[in-house]
């Protein structure tokens, strides 16, 4: 599996048979490594409905004919505009050609249009997706919650969590998080897309170290095989 950072909280995972996009956000992210048109996958992984998180989503779904995978909302609300979606919830899994995806809790909000006419999108999640036998799990937004405990009780091999703050856990939080999930690698997100999530990564290198967890700062546009 291999596993390509493309900025914010989005990262493109290659498997043995399909190509995925998580919170594809590309378009207006200055930090993207990737333009969207040049996004080739068969399906899409949306933690929440948040145009950060949601943005290219229905595009790349319908010049690709890829799948939306989402909460019940999202799909819903892609689907009503052409997509081919799948809905599920937190606690539920499905079953794809390529593997397992398995929907988490998340501490957050969720919506589209917040600052005109916020639509509320459902609940937002985490994804856990299993996979050429690894287990990714990719925490969304969120604040740290002693839930993630249960999370950890899966082998995780690599844990992208958020770190910049302001709109979720901060570096601190973030570290702590890993106490829970006990990942094998973790990989930090969400940060320095903009001045209110601006965060050395470094901080949360040093925090995730004290309780001997490995984390790897990956830059726009590298990645990592597993």
């Amino acid at each position: 599996m291999k596993i390509t950072y493309l900025g914010h909280s989005c990262f493109l995972v290659t498997t043995a048979k399909a190509r995925l996009i998580i919170d594809p956000y590309l378009t207006g992210n200055p930090l993207a490594a990737a333009k969207a048109d040049d996004i080739h996958v068969d399906y899409i992984l949306c933690s929440h409905g948040h145009e950060d998180h949601t943005g290219d989503a229905l595009a790349i779904a319908k010049r690709c004919h890829a799948q939306i995978v989402a909460n019940y909302e999202i799909a819903e609300y892609f689907g009503a505009q052409g997509a081919n979606t799948l809905g599920m919830n937190p606690g539920g899994a499905h079953v794809f050609p390529f593997g397992k995806v398995k929907l988490t809790l998340a501490h957050h909000s969720s919506s589209v249009n917040a600052g005109l006419n916020p639509i509320y999108l459902g609940n937002p999640c985490g994804l856990l997706l299993f996979a050429d036998g690894k287990t990714v799990y990719h925490a969304g937004d969120t604040a740290l919650f002693l839930d993630m405990q249960l999370i950890g009780k899966y082998p995780i091999d690599v844990a992208m969590v958020p770190i910049g703050d302001n709109f979720t856990m901060g570096p601190e939080d973030a570290a702590a998080a890993l106490d829970l999930l006990k990942p094998k690698l973790a990989v930090p997100m969400h940060y320095n897309t903009w001045p209110p999530i601006a965060v050395d990564p470094q901080e949360f290198v040093e925090a995730a170290a004290v309780h001997d967890h490995t984390v790897r700062v990956l830059k726009p546009g590298e990645a990592l095989e597993i």
